[in-house]
C-alpha cells in the first residue's frame, strides 16, 4: 500500500465528518475513518464522501499493536472521543478520551507521524484561571466536569511527556454547525433553538445562577465549525507548528445574541423565554468563556473568524432549512 494516508478518528462525528468533507474538497481521498457508528444516525455524516476504509475504533486500537502504522500513514487527525459533558462513568471516559489518545499519540511521536488532536474549552472549568492556552496555565486548570477533566489529563500528559513539542492540540470552544444533528442533548444551542422555533415559535434559555449575569447575558465564545476547519487545514499544511492552541473566535457573545441570530436567520419575530437551570448543571456551568487567540496568531495563523450572525445565517439557511444538509 502507498503512503500519504490520513487516519481520521471520529470521522463520522460532528467535527470529524466536517474534516472529512474538507479533505475531500482538497482532493484527498486516501483516508481511513475510525469510529463507532452505533445504532444512531451518525452514519449519515459519511454519505456522499470519499474515504478508503472504515474501521471500528475498538478494532483499530488492537491493530495498532500489530504494526498498523508501519510506513502507511503520514497524518493522524484525532477527533474521536466521548464528548458528553454529563457523562459520569469515569473509567469509560478515561479509557476513551485519555488512554486511547495517549496510545495513539505515543505511536505517532515514535514514528514521526503528524498528530492533530481535539482538546476542549471545557478544560478551563469556571474560568477562574483565565483562558490562556500557555502550557503553564494548562497544567493548573481545574475542569468542572468529567469530560473536561479527561481532556485536561491528556493535555497535561502531552506537556509533561514532551509530546506537545511534536503534536498539535486544539481546545475547541462552543462549536456549532452542520453534521451535529445526531448529538442529541450535546448538540449546539443553535440547533436546539432552530428546532424549538420550528415547533413552538419560541426559544428557552437558562436563567442565570450568578448575580453577575442577568438572564441570557451569560457569555460564551461561539465558533463556527467552518472556522475550526480552517485551523485544522493550516496545521496540516504547517507540520512544524506544534503545541496546544485555543480554537475560538476570541470574541464572547451572549446567549441572547445567539438566539436573536437564529430568529433573524429564520425571518421570525423574536420570542425568548427563560427556564431554571437543571440541578445537574448547578456549580458546573460556564457563565463566561473567551478563547485567547494570541498564541495561534503568533504561530502564524492569520485567517479571520466569521461573525456570529454571519455564521448562524449560513448554518440555518444553507443546512438546517435544507433538510439538515450535511457538510
Amino acid at each position: 500500500m502507498k503512503k500519504n494516508k490520513i487516519i481520521l478518528t471520529g470521522g463520522a462525528g460532528f467535527i470529524g465528518s466536517c474534516v472529512l468533507s474538507l479533505l475531500n474538497e482538497k482532493g484527498l481521498h486516501d483516508i481511513i475513518i475510525i469510529d463507532n457508528l452505533g445504532k444512531g444516525e451518525k452514519w449519515r455524516n459519511l454519505t456522499g464522501k470519499r474515504f478508503e476504509d472504515y474501521i471500528n475504533k475498538d478494532h483499530f486500537i488492537k491493530s495498532l499493536e500489530k504494526g498498523f502504522f508501519n510506513g502507511l500513514v503520514d497524518s493522524v487527525i484525532h477527533m474521536g472521543a466521548c464528548s458528553s459533558t454529563t457523562e459520569t462513568d469515569g473509567e469509560y471516559i478515561m479509557r476513551n478520551n485519555y488512554l486511547y489518545s495517549k496510545k495513539l499519540a505515543s505511536l505517532c511521536v515514535e514514528k514521526g507521524i503528524r498528530f492533530i488532536y481535539a482538546s476542549s474549552g471545557a478544560t478551563y472549568g469556571d474560568g477562574s484561571k483565565g483562558f490562556s492556552d500557555e502550557d503553564s496555565v494548562t497544567l493548573e486548570l481545574k475542569p468542572s466536569n468529567l469530560y473536561g477533566f479527561s481532556k485536561a489529563a491528556f493535555d497535561n500528559w502531552a506537556i509533561l511527556s514532551g509530546a506537545v513539542s511534536k503534536t498539535a492540540g486544539l481546545k475547541f470552544f462552543n462549536v456549532f454547525g452542520p453534521n451535529e444533528y445526531h448529538k442529541g442533548e450535546m448538540s449546539s444551542v443553535v440547533f436546539k433553538a432552530y428546532l424549538s422555533i420550528k415547533k413552538k415559535g419560541y426559544v428557552e434559555l437558562f436563567e442565570s445562577c450568578d448575580e453577575k449575569y442577568e438572564d441570557g447575558m451569560q457569555m460564551r465564545d461561539f465558533v463556527y465549525v467552518k472556522n475550526c476547519l480552517q485551523i485544522i487545514w493550516w496545521l496540516l499544511q504547517n507540520s512544524n507548528v506544534c503545541g496546544i492552541y485555543n480554537s475560538g473566535t476570541g470574541k464572547p457573545r451572549t446567549w441572547i445574541d445567539l438566539a436573536k441570530a437564529v430568529f433573524s436567520a429564520m425571518g421570525i419575530k423574536e420570542d425568548i423565554r427563560f427556564r431554571k437551570m437543571p440541578s445537574e448543571l448547578l456549580g458546573k456551568y460556564q457563565n463566561y468563556t473567551c478563547a485567547e487567540m494570541k498564541k495561534l496568531k503568533d504561530a502564524g495563523y492569520g485567517e479571520k473568524f466569521s461573525e456570529l450572525e454571519e455564521s448562524v445565517k449560513d448554518y440555518v439557511q444553507n443546512y438546517l432549512e435544507k433538510d439538515f444538509a450535511v457538510l
